[in-house]
């Protein structure tokens, strides 16, 4: 029998799908420790992951995380929510001792308002996105805004496209870089559209850029579609890579879904000594508490890199 599966029918064995609210092996003392206590790595998961268990309140949602050996989290949509409810989250984070991780800055979309066009219009609406995710942040203690340049102007060609974008990017960096805010550049694999697309090029970028605030953003997911090759890549890398997120391939799922051998990556970026947040940037295998259940089996499985 596969350890997932092992993990998995411990867990439903001790009741921790039961009809109703949550069960006991998910909310006592009485739970073994390897299934509630912290993982080696700082796991982030987002909204929506565990409102099966916990309830549709992002706040429950949070507790219950911290309550099953997360220390962070991710909020994507943070931006978006009321001033109230980001100080309530800013709160209960801080009194729990947990992490916010990346919140996307607002520049109106991954392919809106493209800093590759040059067009002083887009960086305004980007620089205008910098100033409020300083605000962001003192709300609640992050230090991480995912930002997306935009689509490729192909009108232009690419090397004045990519001088268009360092340039707008440094004129971010003047305004984070003095509260100590990242900007954490992610190449993506949604599109061919999309100007940044592989870890390289970012790389290049953030040299360019020259600033603590301007780093690269690793989705294990979105580099395993476009570049493959992940440890050696990010070998490549290291030195410009601020944070990490995940997702198995095919099907942007838990780990232990798909292709990656994510124990391993796991251990390469622990014994690098990294440890901020690996975000949680994918959805479940299965829906209902018993995917909620596999999708924290399978980081424990995946998290068990030091035997």
């Amino acid at each position: 029998m596969k350890r997932s599966q092992f993990v998995r029918n411990s867990l439903l064995a001790t009741g921790a799908v039961i009809g109703g609210g949550l069960s006991p092996a998910f909310s006592n003392v009485n739970t073994k420790p390897q299934q509630t206590g912290p993982f080696n790595l700082n796991y982030g998961p987002h909204q929506g992951q565990f409102e099966n268990h916990a309830g549709k309140d992002m706040l429950d949602q949070i507790q219950f995380a911290y309550d099953h050996g997360f220390r962070s989290i991710e909020d994507n949509g943070f931006s978006g929510r009321s001033v109230d409810e980001q100080e309530r989250i800013g709160s209960l984070l801080a009194k729990l001792g947990m992490t916010m991780g990346v919140f996307v800055l607002d520049k109106g979309g991954n392919g809106a308002n493209t800093l590759a066009a040059g067009n002083q219009e887009y960086v305004d609406v980007f620089l205008k996105g910098c100033r409020q995710a300083v605000e962001l942040a003192k709300r609640c203690g992050g230090k991480f805004t995912t930002v997306v340049p935009g689509d490729f102007a192909r009108n232009l060609p690419l090397d004045i496209q990519t001088a268009n974008v360092i340039e707008a990017l440094r004129r971010g960096a003047e305004i984070l870089e003095p509260h100590g805010i990242t900007m954490v550049l992610e190449p993506l694999s949604d599109t061919p559209n999309l100007f940044l697309r592989n870890s390289a090029q970012t790389y290049l970028i953030c040299k360019g850029v020259n600033s603590p605030s301007c780093k690269i953003l690793y989705d294990i997911y979105h580099m395993q579609r476009n570049e493959g090759d992940l440890i050696a890549s990010m070998e490549r890398c290291w030195e410009e890579i601020a944070y990490i997120q995940v997702g198995d391939n095919p099907g942007r799922r838990e780990p232990t879904t798909g292709e990656i051998n994510y124990k391993n990556v796991f251990k390469y970026i622990y014994d690098k000594g990294y440890r901020g947040v690996v975000g949680m940037e994918h959805g479940k295998s299965e829906g209902g508490k018993e995917g909620e259940v596999k999708l924290m089996a399978a980081y424990r499985e995946v998290d068990n890199f030091l035997s």
